[in-house]
């Protein structure tokens, strides 16, 4: 794996120097766009709008619009803008992980710590798992600034990016209905839940569509037709909720039996 971020964890006057490498990786196929006409593949290029030309990668700035005018940035100025966080992340405070909404976690990062910073990883990584707490902190990263939250997974230390409150959509927006359940409905919705409840367990959830499409490409890779056979919903015939709920309760009943 090839680090993405090299910088330092601290906490209190520890310090740990550390490496970020990403944690996950995409399971989906990669295709690429043709032209239909003779399968030639599409290009994208970098073009200027008034020339029309071709702009090579070195030749390329970022600039602001202010004004109608156009401020270019450079290397420098993105640090400029906080160079405490550009190499380091600061732990500014603990809290429990229970209190940090699911709704915030954006991308997992594995930390790995130089040489130097051995022993400091393993404190950390120790104190965080008795003490049954995660850690927050912030950093810059390609031009960004992020929150973080770090959390031992499987005896590693696992840097967290965390969604700013700005970036969550209100719910306000949606106009949910305002429908109320029936005592004796909840009930019967919770001995459903229960039935269905059971320990967690990641290897249980696969990417079957990506394997599916695999064959279907793997089949007309062979000249052969593949069949299909649109999925059909057929909903409950009843409206009554309890009735539903009574029905989902015997059919997973069976399914256990």
């Amino acid at each position: 794996m090839k680090a993405i971020w090299t910088g330092s964890i601290g906490f209190g006057l520890v310090n740990i120097p550390i490496k970020l490498f990403t944690a996950t990786q995409s399971s989906n196929l990669d295709f690429d766009m043709l032209d239909k006409k003779d399968l030639a593949n599409i290009k994208f290029k970098r073009v200027n709008e008034h020339s029309q030309k071709e702009v090579l990668w070195e030749n390329i700035v970022k600039g602001y619009l202010v004004n109608d005018k156009y401020v270019v940035m450079e290397d420098a100025d993105f640090k400029k803008a906080a160079p405490e966080k550009s190499a380091h992340i600061e732990i500014m405070q603990f809290v429990k992980q229970t209190e940090i909404s699911s709704m915030y976690f954006e991308s997992p990062y594995y930390v790995k710590p130089e040489k130097t910073g051995a022993r400091a990883y393993g404190l950390l990584k120790d104190a965080l798992s008795k003490s049954g707490k995660v850690g927050l902190g912030s950093f810059v990263m390609r031009d960004r600034e992020h929150v973080c939250m770090i959390i031992v997974i499987d005896n590693v230390l696992v840097l967290n990016r965390l969604r700013f409150p700005e970036e969550i959509r209100k719910t306000e927006e949606l106009e949910l209905p305002t429908a109320k359940s029936k005592p004796n409905e909840i009930k019967m919705a919770i001995s459903l839940i229960d039935q269905l409840t059971k320990p967690f367990n990641p290897a249980a959830f696969k990417d079957e569509y990506t394997g599916k499409l695999l064959k279907i490409i793997k089949a007309k890779a062979k000249g052969k037709s593949v069949p299909y056979k649109p999925l059909k919903v057929v909903h409950s015939k009843s409206k009554d909720l309890m009735e539903q709920l009574q029905a989902s309760l015997s059919a997973t009943k069976r399914k256990v039996s």
